[in-house]
């Protein structure tokens, strides 16, 4: 399995032939190296409706004919727009041909802004992603607060890499990250969702060296990756 990290919360899942990125905000995300007009996917999990998540999903789907696999509400909304969906909820668990997702909570807001009109579409409620293939669990949070089942997530499942929000403002900041990664038990933490707006500015250097030293943190540029 390979991962990339692309910047924002933008993570690309090179796993059993297929590629699966999470949450691709390219288009306006200072963070990213990737191009939507030059990227290639065969699926798209998203963890919320927000605009920064959401980002250029549909462009994206049409253009490689990619399944978008989302909350409910927020996949009955894209599908409006001529897109693949595979509609899913939190706490459900799905195993596709490229390998199990399952939804976990988020504590956050999920709607998308239609500014021009300006719209707030109700996208349904926000989620975190277990994604498990080749024998390796991975665990992207979403945006979220910190929240207590972390506990039971770490508890029940063994996750080799967790992409956990350190901007706070909007999601949790690091010293809650922290204490998240040690609940998850995570083997490595990566740290995302910092940085693309002045209000998320952190050091994601230093939110590593408060990890506990079990946990091996690791700070990756926008396009760099992780194999295993």
């Amino acid at each position: 399995m390979k991962l990339t990290y692309h910047g924002h919360s933008v993570v690309l899942i090179e796993t059993n032939g297929k590629k699966i990125i999470i949450d691709p905000f390219l288009s306006g995300n200072s963070q990213t190296n990737l191009n939507v007009n030059e990227l290639e996917v065969d699926v798209i999990l998203l963890t919320h409706g927000h605009n920064d998540h959401v980002g250029d999903t549909v462009k994206l789907a049409k253009k490689t004919n990619a399944t978008v696999v989302a909350p409910f509400e927020l996949a009955t909304y894209l599908s409006w727009q001529g897109v693949n969906v595979h509609p899913m909820h939190i706490g459900g668990a799905y195993q596709f041909d490229f390998g199990t997702v399952k939804l976990t909570q988020a504590f956050h807001g999920s709607a998308y802004v239609d500014e021009e009109a300006k719209q707030i579409i109700y996208t349904g409620m926000p989620a975190g992603i277990l994604f498990t293939a080749e024998g390796k669990t991975v665990y992207h949070a979403g945006d979220t607060a910190l929240f207590s089942d972390m506990k039971v997530i770490g508890d029940r499942n063994v996750i080799d890499v967790a992409f956990l929000p350190i901007g706070d403002n909007f999601t949790m900041g690091p010293e809650d990250a922290v204490l998240a990664a040690s609940w998850l038990k995570a083997k490595m933490v990566v740290p995302i969702h910092y940085n693309t707006f002045p209000v998320i500015e952190q050091d994601p250097k230093a939110f590593v060296s408060m990890l506990k030293e079990e946990i091996e943190g690791k700070v990756l540029g926008s396009g760099e990756t992780i194999e295993f």
